[in-house]
């Protein structure tokens, strides 16, 4: 069990009100204590990446790009300890936290290294203008120029703590920027522990700073600091909603990835192979880290002339799924991120029941202690209306909808607050490229849930506002500066 301080201006930073326990989600145990945040302690954070950031702006696109692919290889070489840390404080499985999140979070340090040394310069032709009582005519010529924002508040969720903080902080590093960092209450022992793996790779003290807390105070404060230019969130849609209040009395700039609910819909043309994929890809809402991912097709959307075909493999599906400790290989579905987690999930399950929907697999609690286990769960006799069918659980249960034409899919799909990321099944994918025109999400898959690094990352309606993802990351972390000249 490590304690930790703050990572501040580069080194460690003794919490004035002391640490909070992080608690392992599958045995229930104290694997290490986190630092308390004060609003002090945050503005001192804020400090050193005002001091520092001005320097690391202008320092090359080079350099930067030798940090962050430093980076990247430190992180590949301390795997090991990385993948124990972060298991531990997750509860994710074995086989989750090994292949995709370490590893990915140094692919992205790695592609924001190639980021970094991309053009930031957007020539546009010369324009001839017309003298007037402001200036003389002639042909001007004009740039439009990315800078970087300033200091950029990065807020991350507990699902994937160093993916996520990866893909904030290396996009926003390349651009310039300077960091503080606010890693979720539940989870943030790996954040903390790539500070150090920062200086290593020759990251001047101050760029990138790291704040804990147990509660909202932390984050609050990040929010409401009138040092901070940046507020990227990836969280709730209700917590979102706070920040993006609080920011705009100040006018900074924000990105948000907020919550989904995801539809996967088969239309009625599927065929056999179409139905196949629909179903391992609903299914990867029970075994992808327990349906904790905001991008899980949550609801799956059959035409009725496949609905019973598709419930019963989804029934068989979730019957196979291996429940239990997460450090076991054979283990498929692991606990959630706490037992609130868990008795939040619970609670739709029994409200979906109350309002007359049938549990057709799952909605149980498995019997394993300690651990804070759901069972895989599918819904089935569901209406639209119903809150199981409408809000985002964050957990491995799925409603099963059935549609009778396009037009009710479309409505069934479109008729939550959410538009993050959808999918449709089809045996012809001109088809479906149509379909998904109709659809009111940032990200729809075409027969899978693949997805594609370079693509932009965000949602419609509450789903957030702006995109990272491939360069779209870069654009976020830059503010547009436009220079004109005479020719």
């Amino acid at each position: 069990m490590t304690t930790y301080g703050h990572w501040i201006d580069g080194s460690w930073h003794a919490p004035e009100k002391g640490h909070y326990p992080i608690v392992n989600p599958a045995t229930e145990k104290v694997v290490g204590e986190a630092p308390e945040a004060t609003p002090a302690e945050v503005a001192l954070a804020v400090t050193a990446a005002r001091a520092a950031q001005d320097g690391w702006s202008r320092t090359s696109p080079r350099e930067r790009a030798a940090v962050l692919d430093r980076m990247a290889d430190l992180i590949t070489e301390h795997q090991t300890e990385l993948v124990s840390l972060l298991q531990a404080e997750t509860g994710a499985t074995l086989r989750l936290t090994s292949a995709m999140q370490v590893p990915v979070a140094a692919d992205r340090f790695r592609r924001y290294a190639q980021g970094a040394l991309e053009p930031t310069v957007i020539p546009l032709a010369p324009h001839p203008v017309q003298g007037s009582p402001i200036a003389p005519g002639g042909l001007i010529g004009a740039a439009a120029v990315r800078r970087p924002v300033g200091v950029v508040g990065c807020i991350t969720s507990y699902n994937f703590p160093i993916v996520n903080l990866a893909g904030k902080v290396a996009p926003a590093l390349a651009m310039g920027n300077a960091v503080v960092a606010k890693p979720a209450p539940q989870d943030p022992l790996c954040v903390l522990a790539l500070g150090p793996l920062l200086r290593e790779a020759g990251l001047p003290n101050g760029v990138l700073n790291i704040v804990t807390g147990s509660g909202p105070d932390a984050g609050r404060a990040l929010v409401e600091h009138p040092g901070v230019d940046m507020i990227s969130f990836t969280g709730s849609t209700a917590v979102g909603k706070q920040i993006a209040g609080t920011a705009g009395r100040s006018m900074k700039r924000t990105l948000m990835e907020l919550g989904g609910k995801g539809a996967a819909i088969v239309l009625g043309d599927a065929d056999e192979k179409a139905v196949k994929s629909a179903i391992g890809a609903v299914g990867s809402v029970w075994s992808f880290h327990s349906g904790q991912i905001c991008t899980a097709p949550t609801r799956v959307l059959v035409h009725r002339s496949l609905y019973e075909e598709v419930v019963t493999g989804l029934t068989h599906y979730a019957r196979t799924l291996r429940v239990g400790d997460p450090v076991d290989n054979s283990t498929v579905v692991g606990p959630l991120i706490s037992a609130a987690q868990r008795d939040r999930v619970e609670a739709y399950i029994a409200g979906a029941r109350a309002e007359g929907a049938r549990i057709a697999v799952g909605g149980t609690r498995p019997d394993l202690a300690p651990g804070f286990y759901v069972a895989p769960t599918l819904i089935t006799g569901a209406t639209p209306d119903m809150t199981v069918a409408r809000e985002e659980l964050f957990g491995p249960v799925v409603v099963a909808l059935a549609f009778d034409d396009e037009d009710e899919a479309v409505r069934i799909a479109n008729g939550t607050s959410y538009g993050l990321h959808d999918y449709v099944f089809s045996a012809d994918t001109a088809r479906a490229w149509a379909f998904a025109a109709r659809l009111r999400s940032g990200n729809v898959g075409v027969n899978t849930v693949q997805r594609h690094p370079e693509t932009p990352f965000g949602g419609f309606k509450e789903s957030g506002i702006g995109r990272d993802g491939g360069s779209f990351g870069l654009h976020s972390y830059s503010e547009l500066q436009s220079l004109v000249w005479p020719s």
